[in-house]
């Protein structure tokens, strides 16, 4: 809606680049706030969230180029300087360096892992924003009232009604943080959780969500078979977070089993 968001002198700032670096902030200000009153290292959830924006900026940037290998040979140069990623691209590349990142610092992932990933949502959120300033990652025509209608300067199709998908999703994703800090952060102390807990519910509700927004969208990015290639990936997601979250109950339950056989 608005490439250019505004500008400084001859400097002009683009929306999702601000957007983008606006949400980075706040999920560090929220992330380091969250990690003092859990009695986590401030500093390695810096260090982490770093590690997170520069790998996950790779990774959905990589999985855009594989999906659209061929285009990408025809304009390499042109094709690197769009706005064009995947985001489970990049959380999956930002989750495998963070932890690499864990076991080098001898951290426990899960933990860590739980503490960012509402952090992750929200900053995402604001990425979705920037994408509806660029006019990326766009819906279908609709003829609804609340259809958007792009300028010609966006990426997005100018002249005709389109779903805000990018909206759609940026609300999402605030929906998503808000549930996992409350879970974490104010139902604790009711729910019996297991390190791991929270990122599999941003996982579960994540993939839920994108596998349905994607009926939505109407920028392509691939497909496998009659999914979206972000669909594939969100079953295989929500697959691998049930499995993960049965795999840490069952082995905290072992753990526990084995401490109390020690104790008698």
């Amino acid at each position: 809606m608005r490439p250019v968001l505004f500008k400084i002198g001859k400097l002009s700032i683009p929306g999702y680049g601000f957007m983008i670096a606006l949400g980075f902030v706040i999920a560090l200000l929220v992330g380091g706030y969250r990690a003092k009153k859990k009695g986590l290292d401030a500093e390695a959830v810096i260090d982490l969230a770093i590690i997170a924006i520069l790998t996950g900026f790779l990774g959905a940037k990589l999985l855009y180029i594989i999906i659209s290998f061929r285009e990408f040979l025809e304009s390499p140069a042109v094709f690197l300087k769009t706005s064009g990623f995947v985001v489970y691209g990049g959380i999956i590349s930002g989750v495998l360096c963070c932890m690499l990142y864990c076991r080098i610092k001898k951290l426990k992932f899960l933990d860590y892992f739980d503490l960012v990933m509402p952090e992750v949502a929200i900053a995402q959120g604001f990425g979705r924003i920037g994408c509806f300033l660029a006019g990326c990652c766009y819906g279908r025509e609709t003829d609804a009232a609340w259809g958007i209608t792009f300028p010609a300067d966006s990426m997005a199709p100018s002249g005709v009604k389109l779903i805000p998908t990018q909206l759609m999703s940026a609300v999402g994703d605030f929906v998503i943080a808000a549930v996992l800090i409350v879970v974490a952060d104010v139902l604790v102390k009711k729910i019996k959780l297991v390190s791991g807990d929270i990122g599999c519910l941003y996982v579960w509700m994540y993939g839920i969500g994108r596998f349905f927004i994607e009926f939505l969208r109407n920028d392509f990015r691939g497909s496998v078979g009659p999914f979206s290639t972000s669909q594939f990936i969100s079953l295989f997601a929500v697959a691998g977070g049930v499995v993960l979250c049965y795999v840490n109950r069952r082995l905290k339950k072992d753990r526990t089993k084995e401490s109390t056989q020690e104790s008698l």
